[in-house]
């Protein structure tokens, strides 16, 4: 795994310098009595929850601190908390590795991602999807290298997020272009977004493979250097869907569905999503599971 500390702290500022120009307030929504009713009955006792992310995932979330977190997917959980009448703060870990590991221990009731959901995650947890996501490549501008799908990233050094399922195609990917007698495949693990696509910004990687939403927000951020790649291809996935993590079988798994549908009733969801860019991942109804579902 690649780590360089001045990456990151170049990462920090970027990302908490586009955040800022993105903050505005959305309207205070009501307590739902009946959702807030449904909640286990520890959590309304203690009134808080803790929501875990592994670093930032802009647009969806941009760390600033141990605590401060921005994003659409922050926004959700705000006004998640208010429906439900709890307050729900922020924790960040080291990767996604711990960010699993943090929620199946219980030293964290959940995350609001999102996460990829897929049927052999499903083992070990609950998904409560709210987004369909695609993944593509982030390539300097012009694409000179040719990087349009994932058997033209034979030969090529690829940055990826590390222990995610961007990681795990790539490297099978990277096996098949060996296989294939092509040339070599280059996989470059970075612990978070930020450092992935600054190693293709200094050229130390041929292009970033990981989801559209956070792509597209960091090429905007770019001035001119990136532009996407592979966009309309499958490039190893069908059927994306992403959302919070939970413990399986949680009881906090229906009532936080049940809370982002009413978000979705109600046009906050819409707003949230819109105001991110983030309007092509938008999904009509949230589910449990979409992912096993999907495959099924």
């Amino acid at each position: 795994m690649l780590k360089n500390v001045t990456y990151f702290a170049l990462a920090s500022l970027m990302i908490a310098g586009a955040a800022s120009a993105q903050d505005t307030s959305l309207p205070k929504l009501a307590i739902n009595q009946d959702l807030r009713a449904k909640l286990p009955e520890s959590i309304r006792t203690a009134g808080k929850v803790v929501s875990v992310n592994s670093g930032s995932f802009p647009p969806y979330e941009i760390v600033n601190g141990a605590t401060d977190v921005t994003g659409a997917s922050a926004e959700l959980t705000t006004a998640i908390g208010q429906i439900l009448g709890i307050e729900i703060t922020n924790a960040t870990v080291g990767g996604f590795p711990a960010l699993l590991t943090g929620i199946n221990s219980g030293r964290f009731q959940y995350a609001e991602g999102p996460v990829g959901d897929f049927p052999s995650r499903e083992n070990a947890n609950d998904f409560v999807d709210y987004v369909q996501e695609f993944v593509v490549f982030a390539v300097e501008k012009g694409n000179p290298k040719g990087i349009r799908s994932l058997d033209s990233a034979c030969g090529h050094n690829i940055a990826v997020m590390a222990g995610g399922s961007a990681e795990k195609v790539i490297k099978a990917q990277a096996e098949k272009c060996s296989k294939d007698g092509k040339p070599a495949l280059q996989v470059q693990s970075f612990t978070d977004q930020p450092t992935s696509i600054l190693s293709v910004r200094s050229k130390r990687s041929d292009a970033f493979f990981s989801s559209q939403a956070p792509l597209t927000y960091f090429v905007s951020q770019a001035n001119g250097q990136l532009e996407l790649a592979g966009t309309g291809e499958k490039n190893g996935f069908d059927n994306l869907f992403q959302g919070a993590v939970l413990p399986k079988g949680s009881p906090l798994s229906p009532v936080l569905r049940d809370a982002i549908k009413e978000l979705v009733n109600n046009g906050t969801y819409a707003a949230i999503m819109k105001k991110w860019g983030l309007e092509n991942n938008m999904i009509k109804e949230p589910g449990i599971n979409l992912g096993g579902t999907a495959a099924r």
